[in-house]
């Protein structure tokens, strides 16, 4: 699938699996180059009804309509996700439960710029020049530890409170989106993954797949490593290749 944005194409394909152990997926993504958006909502497991609010989150930014300028389709978006907030929480108070919730991570491109939006642990990674590097920052309570110096990224790994994060939509009333701006370069590769990737692949594996020049192969791959480790979580996997 291409998206045109000036002189840049934009390849994605994307891969979802409910893995070796999970019986519902609850993991959606959204993959929409003509608009140049890719997106991951990874529901929280440790809630009632993850698989809701991320199929929530997926519909409700299918139905944002693009516009020329980058900001104001990256402000569009943001107020969609602030509009499915409230609606989560509502729907956990009808529903009688204490919290509904997902991850989100977005990629939103036009032209040689690009916005990434997210709140959770879903991450955007690049791969650049052969340099792999995660653009989002997990907000998670390992990710705290770490940055405090008090735990190693192997120890997260493995650490009894790992699934902990600290931001989702439907968790909080006010939503609190992390962004980053973007330059978009040919050659660059982007993943959009939930956790259930990053956490049974390290870094440097997911650098090797990358590198392969078709996306629908890297997101098999990809996906397939996950499985071949017994994936005790949902995997999903996008990636964007820009030339």
């Amino acid at each position: 699938m291409l998206a045109r944005r000036e002189t840049l194409q934009c390849r994605s394909a994307s891969c979802s699996h409910v893995g070796m152990v999970r019986q519902i997926n609850e993991d959606a993504f959204l993959e929409l180059p003509e608009n140049g958006l890719w997106v991951v909502a990874d529901g929280m497991g440790g809630h009632a009804a993850g698989d809701y609010v991320a199929s929530l989150i997926v519909d409700s930014l299918r139905r944002v309509a693009p516009v020329d300028a980058l900001s104001r389709y990256t402000h569009a978006l943001r107020q969609a996700l602030t509009h499915v907030n409230a609606a989560v929480r509502e729907e956990a108070v009808l529903r009688g439960l204490g919290v509904m919730g997902s991850t989100v991570v977005a990629l939103a491109v036009q032209g040689d710029r690009g916005v990434c939006l997210w709140a959770g642990d879903s991450r955007l990674y690049r791969l650049r020049n052969d340099e792999l590097q995660s653009i989002s920052r997990d907000h998670s309570y390992v990710q705290d530890l770490q940055d405090s110096g008090l735990l190693s990224e192997a120890e997260a790994r493995v650490h009894p409170r790992a699934n902990i994060v600290t931001r989702a939509v439907g968790v909080d009333g006010t939503l609190d989106l992390a962004a980053i701006n973007l330059e978009i370069l040919p050659g660059d590769t982007y993943l959009l993954c939930s956790d259930g990737l990053n956490k049974t692949a390290e870094d440097h594996e997911i650098c090797d797949v990358l590198r392969h020049p078709d996306p629908y192969q890297v997101v098999r791959c990809l996906v397939h490593m996950g499985l071949a480790r017994g994936a005790p979580d949902n995997i999903t996997a996008i990636v964007v290749k820009a030339s």
